[in-house]
């Protein structure tokens, strides 16, 4: 639009020169036709005077002298004939330039005009592009759901399957000590036979599932890495450490809630699942006593229909979490705010049978998204190391999977990646494998913190190929694997 209005402005400024010149080669032209008729007459008067000057009159002289001036005139006529003939050579060529001007400024403004086209019709596709990127977003998230329901449900039939099994081989031991007859060994053999097979089939189907549930996720995660590439070229904003808006979870209860308190209880209950089903349903703080340990505090969260124990909070910085090693195997802040349960008390609950660990995420934006693995953590003498296997979740993994994680603090390290000391370079003990994935433990740090580098000693939460979520809140809890007391 600036080019167009400049050529019209220029092309305007050249018709205005033209009709200038035009005027003054027209006055020009009338005072030739004045001369060229006085011409004729002063020859004519020349002509009278010269036959006068027979007579020998004393006018004669003055005759003569103003034939002379007839003469200068026309001498002065001829000069501004060949003056005039030179300004209308000189003026047609600047006609021409000017005209050739216009052709070029009118062949840019139609150039202008077709490119305004052609970005109009490029921004049209991209437009029609994002929303059908966005409904392939919308399905791939339905059947990411339908699966993780499939592989919860395959979950639940491995397990009584198992105890069917179980069941079967105590059946199967005992017959053997009575000496069964032959018939019945065969049908305890082909029922065996049956029964494996059936495991065998399951277990083959459950890992076709998992299988297509981490390549929608693959695939989920393209549809919205295109998204913010789309979204940076049509909206050229920059949105950093943000999240896909998710629901908020109506029965969550925050840990700084009105309920939050000291809850009376025996003691005897083995974790908060165990209090839940005794008849507790209320968060807040209550004491525990895992087999073979001794009683100790915790935070219980009712949510999905059962109860939680909370292992990890952070909501606002109040707690620095740079600790030592002894801090984090005992625990250290306060139940109804920020904590941190301690290595040693987790250890005491997991090791009384499966558990799964439950990871929930804010971001700067309010954005929810959380993730769940199924999980086992060793005891002191393995460095409390933790081993992961994803069931579900609303964000990409960013900790290795089927890995030992060994716990590590910066007074006494354990792991590195190519000699390098992840926690003396990032804040917090945390089970590190390599030294970017994720540290829920580090440095609590707001968005307008400065430079990479102290944002990396953060808060954050990492996937291997994608860039830095940094964090306003954490949560991490563990619950029995009985999948059946929560959606």
């Amino acid at each position: 639009r600036q080019n167009s209005h400049a050529a019209k402005t220029v092309s305007g400024e050249s018709l205005c020169t033209l009709n200038n010149q035009r005027e003054s080669g027209a006055e020009n032209m009338k005072i030739i036709l004045v001369l060229l008729f006085t011409a004729p007459l002063a020859l004519s008067a020349d002509k009278d005077y010269s036959s006068a000057d027979s007579a020998g009159s004393p006018e004669t002289k003055s005759t003569f002298a103003l034939l002379d001036d007839v003469r200068i005139l026309a001498n002065g006529l001829l000069q501004l004939g060949h003056g005039l003939k030179d300004f209308v050579h000189k003026t047609k060529g600047q006609m021409n330039d000017i005209f050739q001007k216009l052709y070029i400024f009118d062949r840019s403004f139609y150039e202008l005009s077709v490119q305004t086209s052609e970005i109009k019709e490029e921004e049209e596709q991209l437009r029609q592009i994002t929303a059908r990127l966005q409904m392939n977003n919308e399905e791939m998230k339905n059947l990411s759901q339908e699966m993780n329901l499939k592989i919860e449900d395959l979950v639940q039939n491995k397990i009584q399957l198992q105890e069917k099994v179980w069941g079967l081989e105590d059946k199967v031991t005992k017959l053997a000590i009575i000496q069964p007859s032959t018939q019945e060994t065969k049908e305890i053999s082909s029922l065996k036979a049956f029964v494996e097979q059936q495991d065998n089939d399951i277990k083959q189907l459950l890992k076709i599932v998992e299988d297509q549930h981490v390549q929608l996720n693959r695939q989920h995660n393209q549809i919205m890495e295109l998204e913010d590439k789309l979204n940076h070229i049509e909206l050229q904003e920059l949105t950093e450490n943000s999240f896909m808006e998710e629901q908020p979870e109506p029965e969550t209860i925050s840990l700084l809630n009105a309920t939050a308190g000291r809850h009376r209880s025996d003691g005897a209950a083995a974790d908060c699942t165990a209090l839940y089903h005794s008849g507790e349903q209320f968060s807040g703080v209550y004491t525990i006593k895992p087999n073979g340990s001794e009683a100790f505090d915790v935070y219980c969260e009712m949510k999905f229909g059962t109860s939680w124990t909370v292992i990890q909070n952070r909501v606002d910085g109040s707690l620095d979490f740079n600790q030592t090693w002894e801090a984090y195997t005992n625990g250290f802040g306060n139940l109804n705010g920020e904590f941190w349960l301690g290595l040693n008390k987790t250890y005491s609950i997991t090791r009384q049978g499966a558990y799964v660990l439950r990871i929930e995420l804010q971001d700067w934006k309010e954005n929810k998204r959380h993730i769940e693995y199924l999980f086992s953590l060793g005891g002191p003498d393995t460095r409390y190391t933790l081993r992961l296997s994803r069931v579900s979740g609303t964000i990409p993994n960013a900790l290795p999977e089927h890995t030992e994680l060994p716990f590590s603090t910066a007074a006494r390290n354990v792991g590195t990646t190519n000699g390098f000391n992840c926690t003396q370079n990032y804040i917090g003990g945390w089970w590190h494998s390599e030294c970017e994935e994720t540290n829920l433990n580090g440095r609590y740090v707001t968005p307008r913190s400065r430079g990479r580098l102290e944002r990396r000693k953060g808060l954050y939460w990492k996937p291997k190929k994608g860039r830095y979520y940094l964090l306003k809140s954490t949560k991490i809890m563990i619950h029995p694997t009985d999948l059946k007391s929560f959606d």
